[in-house]
C-alpha cells in the first residue's frame, strides 16, 4: 500500500481511538479523502436506512440530488445490495450510472462493511476516465473495513448482502 493510504489509514484509526463517533467521524473522512488524493473530485458516505441510502456526508464542489437511492438504483444501490465494490471506469458506458455531475468520468463505490453485514459506502466521483485502480480498491476497502467496525460498534443500521 502507498505510504500516503497508509497515512490515511492511521489518520482514520486515530480518530477511531479518539471515540469520535460515526456521523462526525463520516464529516471528516469525507473531507480528508477529497483533500488528500487529487483524484476524488466528490466523496460521500451513504448509509442504510430502510430499503435505500441516505447521503451521511459529502464534500465535493456541488451538493447531489442523489440523497437518498433504492437499493435497486444505480451503481451505489447495487454495492450496498451486494456488497460488492464496484469500479466503473467510464460511467457513460454503465447502464447502472445515476448521473449526479456532468463532468463525472468515473466512479469507485466502496461498501462499508463489518463481517458478512453492510451498512453504507464511500462513493468517489472523479472527471478523470478510469482514475481509479486496484490499489484506490484496496486502500478503500481497508478504510471502509474500519469505518465499519465503527459502524457495528454504534449498532448502526445493517442487512446482509444478497
Amino acid at each position: 500500500m502507498r505510504d500516503d493510504h497508509e497515512r490515511s489509514l492511521a489518520w482514520l484509526e486515530e480518530r477511531i481511538a479518539a471515540g469520535e463517533s460515526f456521523r462526525g467521524l463520516a464529516e471528516a473522512a469525507v473531507a480528508h479523502l477529497r483533500s488528500h488524493y487529487d483524484t476524488y473530485n466528490w466523496v460521500g458516505i451513504y448509509m442504510l436506512d430502510g430499503e435505500g441510502l441516505r447521503l451521511w456526508a459529502w464534500d465535493g464542489p456541488a451538493a447531489t440530488e442523489h440523497v437518498h437511492i433504492p437499493l435497486d438504483r444505480g451503481v451505489c444501490g447495487y454495492a450496498a445490495a451486494t456488497g460488492q465494490t464496484i469500479n466503473v471506469p467510464d460511467v457513460q458506458a454503465d447502464e447502472r450510472y445515476l448521473q449526479c455531475f456532468l463532468g463525472t468520468r468515473a466512479e469507485l463505490v466502496v461498501p462499508i462493511t463489518a463481517g458478512e453485514r453492510v451498512y453504507g459506502e464511500v462513493d468517489i466521483d472523479s472527471d478523470r476516465p478510469a482514475a481509479f485502480g486496484d490499489g484506490d480498491e484496496a486502500f478503500l476497502a481497508a478504510f471502509c473495513e474500519r469505518l465499519g467496525a465503527l459502524a457495528e460498534r454504534e449498532t448502526l443500521p445493517a442487512r446482509e448482502p444478497r
